[in-house]
This record gives structure tokens, C-alpha cells and sequence, in this order.
């Protein structure tokens, strides 16, 4: 079904234009507030945020939307999405909202909601949520008793930072471990140091001054070139690069070198089978991981269940399994003992205690398998449906004949952005190439003609 408000990660759009607006956003607060009525005792929301200018004004119109819907309001302030997620079970909230567009530019924002258990939205759910947005009869509001009321809560951070510090054993230390954290000026500025400083790390902190338009500008798990500078100037054993809200990251050994989710994936996955704690027989990815990942896992007599792209849909898919390791390349780790939603600090302290107990460098603990030949290739579009176009798929058809049984293609439109993502991998690199480039030059062709 096509969805006019929601995608893969909530409500994301630029802001002042549809659909991240603050007429949408007070909408979205007294629908979500509807839907999340139940029983009679006073309804509660935490609402967090990152660092991004617009986020002031998403804010107050969903407070606005939420208190005339009857629900008191707790506002966190610029905190991880993995702290909403975790402060509405902890605070006994109805529900969870995160302000936030993620890995986007500061022009974007998001809205993401977490129900009362931590977890983000079924699509059921939000496509309530969107059918009530558009309905003409105006949505319902509570009587002038019954209007909420919104404060902001102290004591958020430190919160989060013990919660974060209790996912190692109370032996664990990281002192000797000079860690690079790029906080990507955004939602973990404060906290993510503070985490790895009380945990006995020499921190050496980057990209930690949000001014409301540098959040992942130049940086953060996107950009994780000026973090690689900076592991080689300061001589770290490793560094970490978060996106703008924290729930994911992207890890850089003493090298310098890219280790991406896969890897990490695939060491944590290890580490637990090791320790007897890994749940499900192995752990879920998406179509994107990269098939060196899927025979890592193999060789370990593991399995690697794929979703589609997005990282709910592999919580949805660990909770129905019995998983408790899954994430996407990307950099959103799930470790659902710990966290409902990706934890880009609790994935990097797993890491981290890897390279501790092993006592050898993170360019040796981290690279698990030698990836698959992988090509990944955006095509920009802004209307019309040229995958279904006879020349896109014929050349479509030709690709996988060509890729073979050992070789994967995967092509999708972003659910964030007007994007056609091109994938494909096999062991012979001139051939992946080679079929990129001509899918992405059809669908070009394609498009311009439109």
C-alpha cells in the first residue's frame, strides 16, 4: 500500500515543506495520543530530539497535538533514540517519540514513534495513525479538564549513561583504550563521552558542538573520513563515528581502516556463540549485507535470516524468531538483551569489550570475513515508477541471469529519500560493476524521458 506520511523510519521530509510541517506534526500528536488511549489513568508521552534547528519547532507543535489530546508530556531534551526507546518503558509512557532525520543534512527532520513496550510502530499501526491524519471529520480532543500537561525532565543523560555502562560486566573496564568518538553533532554529543569516560577510556571527542546546522555535516557515520584523521594524529586504538541521532554507528580501527556493520555483526555474533549467549542459531540482517557475511556465518554453523530494509523489520523479525543479534551494514546493531530499537554506544561497547578480552588490536578482532565484491549506486528521481518500465526490466532480468546462483542484485526506492538504490554483488568484481552501472544508466534513461 502506498504511504503518503510514513516510511521506513517514520515521518521523515525537509522541514517547513509537507509532510514535516508543524500542521502534520500537531496532527500526528493528537492521532498518536488518540490511538494510545487506554483505560482511564492519566496518559503520559517522552518526547526526545536531536540537535537539528527544526527540531524546536517539531517540538512544541507535537506537544501542542499530544496535550489537546489529553496526554501529559515529558520532554527529554537531545538525547539518543535508543534513550526514548528505553526512557518510555523505564517512565511508564504510553508512548515514545524521537525528533530526528537520522544520518540526514540539519534541513531534514523525522518524527519517530516507539510504542509503551520500546518498539518502534507495526506498519499496521502507522497506517492507522496516517488514515486519521487525513480524515475530514476533525480528530477528537479532550474536554478543558482534561487538556495535558508538558514539562521537561531532569536527570535524562545520566539515566541513559548507566544504562548504557550496565550492558558490560561490572569487571569490564576500557582503561587503556584511547578511543575517538565522532558524536556527529548530534543527539549523543554528551552522553557518548561521558559513557566511555566513566568506563575508563582516554576519549578524545570530535564533532561534539551542535549548533542546529552541523549535525552530520562533514561527519558522523556517513562521512567517518575526518575520524580516520584523527585515529591516525592521536595515535587511538579505535575509533567510532554515530549518526545524528545515535542509533547507529560505524567503527574505525587503529589503521584508519572502515569496519562496517557486517563486521560487526558477524564479531558480536561470534563473541556470543563463544560465550553461550547467542540466541536463534544466528542473527538477521537485511538484503544489503554483504554475502561474505552470510558465509562467515555458514562456516560458523550459523544462519543469516535477511529482511527488507529497515531496521524494524529486523526487530520484528529477532522478536517472531528468537534472535538477539541483527542490525543492517549500515550500522544499526540490535542487541535486543539490552535494547529495543539500535544502540549505536551499546554496539560499540560490545566491540570495544571484544578487543579488551582478546588484548589485540581492532584491525585484527574486527575484520571477521573478507567481504563479497559489493556495489551499491543511487539513482535520483522525482516522480513516476521506472522500475516498471519495460527497458528497466529487461535489463533487470539480463543482470540476474549474468549475476548467476552465486552472485545477488537488489534494487529498491529508498524509503527515506527520492532515491532508486542499485546493489549487487558476486565474487567477480568487473561484473559487478559492470551491471550497476548499466541498470543505473537504463533507469537514468528512463527517468529523463519521463
Amino acid at each position: 500500500m502506498s504511504r503518503k506520511y510514513f516510511g521506513t523510519d517514520g515521518i521523515r521530509g525537509t522541514a517547513n515543506q509537507f509532510p514535516m510541517t508543524v500542521e502534520v506534526a500537531m496532527k500526528v500528536g493528537m492521532a498518536a495520543g488518540m490511538c494510545f488511549q487506554r483505560g482511564k489513568h492519566r496518559h503520559r508521552v517522552v518526547i526526545g530530539k536531536d540537535t537539528r534547528l527544526s527540531g524546536y519547532m517539531i517540538e512544541n507543535a507535537l506537544v501542542a497535538g499530544f496535550t489537546a489530546a489529553g496526554l501529559d508530556v515529558f520532554l527529554l531534551g537531545p538525547v539518543p533514540t535508543p534513550a526514548v526507546a528505553m526512557l518510555a518503558r523505564s517512565l511508564r509512557a504510553d508512548l515514545g517519540v524521537m525528533i530526528s532525520a537520522s544520518h540526514n543534512p540539519y534541513y531534514d527532520n523525522g518524527i519517530k514513534l516507539f510504542g509503551p513496550d520500546g518498539y518502534k510502530l507495526s506498519d499496521e499501526l502507522e497506517a492507522r495513525i496516517e488514515a486519521m491524519l487525513d480524515q475530514e471529520a476533525p480528530l477528537s480532543v479532550a474536554e478543558p479538564d482534561d487538556i495535558g500537561r508538558a514539562k521537561r525532565i531532569d536527570g535524562v543523560h545520566d539515566r541513559y549513561v548507566e544504562f548504557a555502562k550496565r550492558t558490560l560486566p561490572r569487571s569490564m573496564s576500557l582503561s587503556g583504550l584511547r578511543v575517538v568518538i565522532d558524536c556527529a553533532n548530534g543527539a549523543a554529543y554528551k552522553v557518548a563521552p561521558a559513557a566511555l569516560w566513566e568506563l575508563g577510556a582516554e576519549v578524545i571527542a570530535i564533532h561534539n558542538e551542535p549548533n542546529g546546522f552541523n549535525v552530520n555535516k562533514d561527519c558522523g557515520s556517513t562521512h567517518p573520513l575526518s575520524l580516520s584523521k584523527k585515529v591516525h594524529e592521536v595515535r587511538a586504538d579505535i575509533g567510532i563515528a554515530l549518526d545524528g541521532d545515535a542509533d547507529r554507528m560505524i567503527i574505525v580501527d587503529e589503521n584508519g581502516t572502515l569496519i562496517d556493520g557486517d563486521q560487526i555483526m558477524a564479531l558480536i555474533a561470534e563473541s556470543w556463540q563463544q560465550s553461550e549467549r547467542l540466541a536463534g542459531g544466528g542473527l538477521v540482517a537485511t538484503v544489503m549485507s554483504n554475502l561474505g557475511l552470510e558465509r562467515f556465518l555458514s562456516d560458523k554453523g550459523l544462519s543469516l535470516h535477511r529482511t527488507k530494509v529497515g531496521d524494524r523489520y529486523v526487530v520484528e523479525h529477532m522478536r517472531a524468531h528468537g534472535f538477539n543479534v541483527g542490525g543492517e551494514q549500515s550500522g544499526h546493531i540490535v542487541l535486543s538483551d539490552f535494547s529495543t530499537t539500535g544502540d549505536g554506544l551499546v554496539a560499540a561497547l560490545q566491540v570495544m569489550a571484544c578487543i579488551k578480552r582478546e588484548n589485540r588490536p581492532a584491525s585484527e578482532v574486527c575484520s571477521k570475513f573478507e567481504p563479497v565484491p559489493q556495489v551499491l549506486k543511487n539513482v535520483r528521481y522525482s516522480g513516476g515508477r521506472p522500475l516498471e518500465t519495460p527497458p528497466v526490466q529487461r535489463m533487470i532480468e539480463d543482470a540476474r541471469q549474468r549475476l548467476g546462483a552465486g552472485g545477488r542484485l537488489v534494487i529498491r526506492p529508498s524509503g527515506t529519500e527520492p532515491l532508486i538504490r542499485v546493489m549487487a554483488e558476486a565474487d567477480d568484481r568487473g561484473l559487478v560493476e559492470t551491471v550497476v552501472r548499466e541498470i543505473v544508466e537504463v533507469i537514468a534513461d528512463q527517468r529523463n524521458a519521463a
